[in-house]
């Protein structure tokens, strides 16, 4: 009778478990910088636009689920994501073994090269470790473009930025010699009238130790079903052109990459 009671309540309890880890995903809230155009941005009156965000709810739409953004700093993204501020991180974050000791990702959905910018009158002629040497670099903390500096172009003086605006700004003002990110969000910001004072130096081969595998979605570890959806999605829009339709209004190639 004792042996039928522990059987009866252990079912009890995995059958239980079993139900909490198959949710049923009617919302699923994002997590996002909005400090990162054009992927990420948010306008003067609040709103969340970029590439990352019409990724996200088109992703929503194809798994028939609600889409809720929720505005993280970069530096907290992946503690909060661990803690349930958020389900999932569509914030331009790159697919890496050290974060996956931490998070899940999904395939990626873009995948872009770094690069460097300088303003218009520098003396720096080439984005190599020897021609920035002795210069001020800038970067965004906690990122793969800083860990790229570090690693790579260990000549230069490393500064780092909570958020690219602020680069932007000493880069502008004459305060940095170079900054590194993604070309993307360069030239979006050297197009602007913002980034008048500056000029593309050129691109850097990505090193996959530190780039990882291209830009994925951050999840909770073991949350395959999730995981699953969102996997499911992101083909779901190749297949249909809606992902081509999305790049085609911020971009004039193919961010997928090979």
């Amino acid at each position: 009778m004792k042996l039928l009671k522990l059987a009866a309540a252990t079912a009890l309890v995995l059958a239980t478990l079993g139900g909490a880890q198959a949710k049923d995903w009617t919302k699923v809230r994002i997590g996002t910088e909005g400090a990162y155009p054009p992927f990420n941005n948010l306008t003067s009156d609040g709103k969340l636009v970029g590439f990352d965000i019409d990724i996200a709810n088109a992703l929503c739409a194809s798994m028939k689920v609600e889409c809720e953004f929720v505005v993280q700093d970069w530096d907290g993204m992946i503690p909060a994501l661990q803690a349930g501020k958020f389900d999932a991180v569509i914030a331009s974050m790159s697919i890496t073994d050290e974060r996956r000791e931490k998070v899940d990702f999904t395939n990626k959905y873009y995948s872009t090269p770094p690069a460097i910018a300088v303003p218009k009158d520098s003396d720096i002629t080439e984005a190599s470790d020897a021609a920035l040497a002795g210069k001020l670099l800038g970067a965004q903390s906690s990122t793969t473009h800083s860990n790229y500096a570090e690693a790579k172009l260990g000549s230069a003086e490393l500064k780092l930025y909570p958020t690219p605006d602020e680069y932007k700004l000493d880069l502008d003002s004459g305060r940095l010699d170079a900054a590194i990110d993604d070309v993307v969000v360069l030239s979006d910001w050297l197009a602007s009238k913002d980034g008048a004072c500056c000029k593309l130096l050129g691109t850097l081969t990505p090193d996959p130790e530190i780039y990882g595998e291209g830009i994925g979605i951050a999840i909770r570890k073991n949350e395959d079903d999730l995981k699953a959806m969102l996997n499911t999605a992101i083909q779901a829009i190749r297949d249909d052109g809606t992902y081509d339709k999305i790049q085609a209004s911020y971009f004039d190639f193919d961010v997928y990459g090979d």
